[in-house]
């Protein structure tokens, strides 16, 4: 199969399947053809290549789960590969946050860790051919001059006045803007290409630039830099690269990846020769996958950081509480296509809800309380019920409530003048505590000011699980909280970040942070959570019964924890489905 068959394959193959009738993405499907033709020797090497300048998303966490699934997929290597060739941007921060968010995930590159600064020395030296052969020159043009000469889509650009230097004149100057001779900005060295060729990336690009910036691993021996259309396909090939996956705004770029690999000597026997392959991108709704976009929240402060539970890097998935199986499963779930479209926010909230359904535990939480007082309950009496941890999964066996007479319930869940339908408390009614007794309302307690302080209710003594009157029909059941028992607590409830599905989709006069949701996170100070909730830490998961699935944030402290929702129990993307 040829570099562009990838234009051109059927579309039957696009996604079709394997000889065992399962799902075959179309990279799949490219390298079952390269194995089959013996191409780099029957290979699969992929590599993750993030720049250190921000922390993941989750459109990288579906890059990762490719690249690594590939290699696993075909008995290949994937690396990862940090390409820091932009050092005025780049930080250790960032670098360590992306070998963490790997390793979240469930990945590992094997001692397989690289950076685009390793070949700094022979991209320089790639350079230094380009020159003898009389495809490289120095330019002096400033940026601005070099976008003019450019042309545009419709016209073809000019040459620079300086393209013609002879090759003795741009080996020199290009050792000296190595050697620190030269201002930032003030030279450049680009590749002589075509300036009329239809793809503007090919119109002379520029390979390096000047650059007196302090690198994170080089330090100040170097002051110019490689471009990353020059530095990135060289670096593939550097590494035995045979698969180099990338997303479809790449797809005008891979002229220029040709171009790099195709007229520098690295050692085309010994390495083997990269192909680059690109995929659509993940756009998720109500959000945004800029990082660019991403850092400007964190910057001006829209958000409490790169790991904001509102954020869609990984590790504000992490903090909000997914679980690295839930994101593995959303990436699965949407695929590999060539064509970009937007999935639902929906989808990924499915993932989440099925993971934690079957593996998280129950515990009781009122987020809002209400006062009850069971009013012929023992006032010293403390009783110790029975409860399953997951109905869903019956291994997880059962815990102790306590059970008081004084307990606390949703103030959702009564109503002094209830519509019909309302299957809650209300006077006259009852309801069943849940694995404890049913209740009866006899009494509504109000403050001078008519708001409700508290409820007086009764219980039937025989309605606990083996009582004579247990199985007795109600229509509501409720969670509790002891209140001798109950612990306090803060939680955090979330909502999509913006209002508008694609943010991206910018209306004359505004930008993407004008459709910021200010409701997005709610703080409730008031809540509490039943003993086993005290010192709920690290990243453990529970379903609040009849509230949503929740986590202990990092600002717990022993005795005062902090919960963030993951998500609600209300399953839209399940609806969706069906009704589809």
């Amino acid at each position: 199969m040829s570099m562009d068959s990838q234009e051109h394959l059927p579309e039957e193959l696009a996604n079709g399947v394997d000889n065992n009738g399962l799902p075959v993405n179309f990279i799949q499907t490219i390298i079952n053809e390269d194995l089959k033709a013996g191409k780099n020797n029957s290979r699969v090497h992929t590599r993750f290549p993030p720049e250190p300048n921000g922390y993941l998303h989750i459109g990288h966490a579906k890059s990762i789960c490719l690249n690594f699934g590939l290699a696993s997929a075909n008995g290949g290597k994937c690396n990862l590969r940090f390409d820091d060739t932009n050092p005025s941007k780049e930080e250790v921060e960032y670098v360590d946050s992306i070998q963490a968010d790997v390793k979240w995930l469930g990945f590992d590159w094997e001692g397989r860790m690289f950076y685009a600064s390793d070949y700094f020395e022979p991209l320089y030296q790639f350079a230094i051919q380009l020159i003898e052969q009389g495809k490289a020159y120095v330019c002096d043009l400033s940026a601005e001059e070099i976008r003019q000469y450019r042309g545009t889509l419709t016209e073809p650009g000019k040459d620079s006045p300086y393209r013609e230097r002879s090759i003795e004149e741009n080996l020199d100057l290009f050792k000296r803007m190595k050697a620190g001779e030269f201002p930032d900005g003030s030279r450049v060295l680009r590749a002589k290409i075509d300036m009329s060729s239809p793809n503007l990336n090919m119109r002379d690009p520029v390979l390096y630039r000047i650059q007196n910036s302090h690198h994170h691993r080089t330090g100040d021996k170097w002051c110019i830099y490689p471009m990353y259309d020059y530095a990135h396909p060289l670096s593939d090939a550097l590494e035995s690269i045979t698969h180099s996956v990338c997303t479809l705004e790449f797809s005008d770029h891979r002229p220029l990846y040709d171009w790099a690999i195709d007229n520098v000597d690295y050692g085309y026997e010994k390495y083997g020769r990269p192909q680059q392959i690109e995929f659509a991108r993940l756009n998720l709704s109500y959000t945004v996958m800029s990082k660019r976009k991403l850092r400007a929240l964190v910057e001006q402060n829209y958000v409490r950081g790169w790991d904001d539970p509102r954020m869609p890097t990984i590790s504000g998935l992490r903090r909000r509480g997914y679980t690295p199986a839930s994101i593995r499963d959303f990436c699965d779930r949407i695929g590999v296509a060539r064509r970009n479209s937007m999935v639902d926010i929906a989808l990924l909230e499915h993932c989440i809800r099925e993971d934690l359904n079957i593996n998280a535990m129950r515990i009781m939480a009122v987020l809002k309380p209400l006062k009850v007082v069971i009013t012929n309950y023992p006032q010293d009496q403390t009783e110790w019920l029975e409860t399953e941890n997951n109905p869903e999964n019956p291994a997880m066996g059962t815990r102790l409530l306590p059970f008081s007479r004084e307990i606390y319930i949703e103030q959702d869940d009564f109503m002094e003048d209830p519509p019909k339908k309302f299957f809650r408390l209300r006077p006259g009614g009852e309801v069943r505590l849940k694995s404890a007794y049913i209740i009866s309302l006899h009494e509504v307690i109000k403050d001078e000011t008519g708001a409700i302080t508290e409820l007086h209710c009764q219980y039937d003594p025989d309605s606990k699980s083996g009582g004579a009157t247990a199985g007795r029909k109600v229509k509501g059941t409720l969670h509790w909280v002891s209140v001798a028992h109950a612990v306090p607590a803060e939680v955090r409830l979330y909502e999509h970040l913006f209002t508008r599905e694609n943010p991206d989709e910018e209306e004359e006069g505004k930008s993407f942070v004008d459709y910021l949701n200010s409701g997005s996170m709610q703080i409730l100070t008031s809540c509490m959570v039943e003993p086993s909730g005290a010192d709920l830490q690290g990243e453990s998961r529970y379903q609040f019964l009849r509230q949503g699935y929740f986590c202990p944030d990092p600002d717990s402290k022993p005795g005062a924890p902090v919960f963030n929702r993951i998500v609600g129990l209300r399953d839209s993307w399940s609806k969706i489905k069906h009704q589809g």
